[in-house]
């Protein structure tokens, strides 16, 4: 323990390598050595209640005796901004560090994770602007504001899912309003929180996407269309941000008669895909995290290593 409070550490890496997983066991390992330590969720989707199986939100016998923030919070209805997120995480840590507890900061896009642990400040809005995008979103739809995008500002458009409308209105938002691409107001690689080691999750990519259709065929079969349907009932397709999630969108679709459930089960591994390759390319070119194979027999004992050992790396 440093004289400013414990370590923070950040497990980061594709979705479906398993950080999850390393989160918890880690957090024990670090307990059983006598640094208490919990576990705060950056996974904006694990938010919301009801939302478990499609989230592959860890049950309660996963997480192994681990306290974990950040989860079931919001009804899905609610927005996750980004902002609120940060504040969110940022509080959860400073309460974990208070009373001499190690957090363990996992899961998320790399937009999540910068913005919990970087100097992050949003860039402003302009309600007209917004107003108006807003109303393009639901007259043309997300695909004809993608393609927009892509042409004013490429850069964004390649880190944003052509299907999620409230990102691209807000990045077209920030390129009108500044002039500049959404992607240039994103952060240095400068920490604003101390003591941070991140840690990455390697995998090879014909690995990862086979654990990813692995964990999509076990959602279907574990009742993710059920799921959905009862989100359904509640307001899951008022949720901005929920109706968005990965695999949710996609039996929405179905639900609506929009395709078959084949289709949704397909375009849901396809699009997991695409969200993985961007995950990762994302946190290659953050050159302060040590990377670990995610099969290694060593895993848990070389992470509790840098841990431990490893002072904060220079800005």
């Amino acid at each position: 323990m440093t004289p400013t409070g414990p370590t923070t550490v950040v497990l980061v890496g594709p979705t479906a390598v398993g950080k999850s997983r390393l989160a918890v066991a880690l957090a024990q390992h670090l307990a059983a050595t006598g640094r208490p330590a919990e576990v705060v969720s950056a996974d904006s989707m694990l938010v919301y209640r009801g939302m478990d199986i499609g989230t592959a939100k860890p049950t309660p016998a996963e997480r192994g005796g681990v306290r974990h923030h950040l989860i079931d919070i919001m009804d899905v209805q609610q927005t996750a901004t980004v902002a609120e997120f940060q504040r969110l995480a940022r509080a959860a840590i400073a309460d974990c560090r208070d009373r001499g507890v190690v957090p363990v900061v996992v899961g998320g896009s790399a937009l999540y994770i910068r913005a919990i642990v970087d100097e992050f400040e949003f860039p402003g809005t302009d309600p007209a602007v917004r107003a108006r995008l807003e109303r393009d979103l639901a007259t043309v739809g997300p695909e004809q504001l993608y393609a927009r995008l892509t042409a004013v500002d490429p850069d964004s458009a390649a880190q944003i899912q052509p299907q999620n409308g409230r990102r691209i209105v807000r990045a077209l938002e920030v390129n009108e309003i500044t002039g500049r691409s959404f992607t240039a107001t994103l952060p240095q690689h400068r920490y604003v929180l101390p003591d941070v080691v991140q840690i990455g999750l390697d995998i090879d990519r014909p690995r990862l996407n086979e654990r990813i259709a692995a964990r999509v065929d076990t959602m279907w079969a574990a009742g993710l269309v059920d799921e959905v349907r009862q989100l359904a009932a509640h307001g899951l397709r008022d949720g901005l941000t929920a109706s968005r999630a990965l695999g949710y969108r996609q039996v929405l679709t179905f639900l609506a008669g929009e395709s078959t459930e084949e289709e949704a089960q397909v375009e849901t591994v396809t699009a997991t895909r695409r969200f993985a390759r961007r995950q990762d390319s994302w946190f290659r070119r953050d050159p302060r995290v040590h990377w670990l194979d995610h099969d290694r027999p060593d895993l848990v004992t070389r992470a509790s290593e840098l841990v431990g050992g490893s002072p904060r790396m220079p800005d």
